[in-house]
């Protein structure tokens, strides 16, 4: 590896959905990014390899001249048309097995197309709420880049998803690597959270060579919010849990607070997933 700083080289986004994506946010966060780009589809993964469809199941539509349409689980690398761009996005849904050789086929494309630092964009769920600035974790294992930025790097052991997977690899091959999480309020898992996604384009602007439109995500996020102040405001338990939530993060927030709380309500994320039936 060169000593030039990270990101100034080619440099990829990477989002999978699924465990890795609480309310839809870090895929969403990478499409953003791959359409303002105006990436195109370079590279796809065989899933007959990679995906069990009982539990990543393919889905079927009717397009305008009357067919069915069997679309499959897939994993895509986006890169820039006509080669003119250093900036590549890996979009697709978390792969159910094989990871070792979906990690080495990948990691394989990665250094052929000379891809020289990786940005792993994540979100879970967590005990946080909806009323208050996203929270966002960014870690890496590489010290020029923890300097670089000011990161820490994160202590957790314990089961992992397809992106620690791929930092690992990445980190074989002397490639660097930041993850940006977000916290999402697990009391909405089953809503996209454009909020969530909004503070991950804002973060990730910090690590590559651009500025990116928000579009309409700053009003959908106040809608996002409005629309959980109404439920709330219907159900006095959960607005009394939500005022417990806000009175934690007020606490973790004030000046006396540790810098590691954020740290460590991602641990506890992780080992929280970890003893639930199905992971792996």
């Amino acid at each position: 590896m060169s000593d030039s700083g990270f990101g100034d080289g080619a440099i990829l986004v990477v989002a999978f959905e699924g465990w890795n994506d609480a309310g839809e946010s870090a895929s969403a966060a990478a499409r953003t990014l791959r359409d303002q780009l105006g990436l195109v589809a370079l590279y796809d993964v065989d899933p007959e390899l990679y995906f069990d469809y009982q539990f990543s199941r393919p889905t079927i539509s009717i397009d305008e001249s009357g067919r069915r349409a069997i679309a499959w689980p897939a994993v895509t690398l986006f890169g820039p048309a006509d080669g003119d761009g250093d900036i590549y996005v890996l979009l697709g849904t978390e792969p159910s097995r094989n990871w070792k050789s979906f990690a080495a086929e990948l990691m394989a494309e990665v250094e052929d197309r000379g891809i020289t630092s990786i940005i792993f964009m994540g979100a879970m769920l967590a005990d946080v709420p909806h009323t208050r600035p996203i929270n966002i974790f960014v870690s890496s294992d590489d010290p020029a880049v923890r300097e670089e930025f000011g990161l820490v790097r994160s202590d957790y052991q314990g089961p992992v998803g397809i992106l620690s997977v791929l930092a690992v690899g990445a980190q074989a091959l002397g490639i660097p690597s930041a993850s940006i999480w977000a916290s999402v309020p697990h009391y909405v898992h089953n809503a996209p959270a454009p909020k969530a996604t909004l503070a991950l384009l804002d973060r990730l602007e910090d690590f590559i060579p651009i500025s990116l439109d928000r579009g309409t995500l700053a009003e959908e996020a106040a809608a996002w919010v409005s629309g959980i102040d109404a439920l709330a405001d219907e159900d006095d338990e959960m607005a009394a849990y939500i005022s417990q939530l806000e009175q934690a993060r007020d606490t973790v927030d004030s000046p006396e607070a540790s810098g590691d709380a954020i740290a460590e309500e991602f641990e506890r994320y992780l080992r929280r997933r970890g003893r639930q039936p199905g992971d792996s």
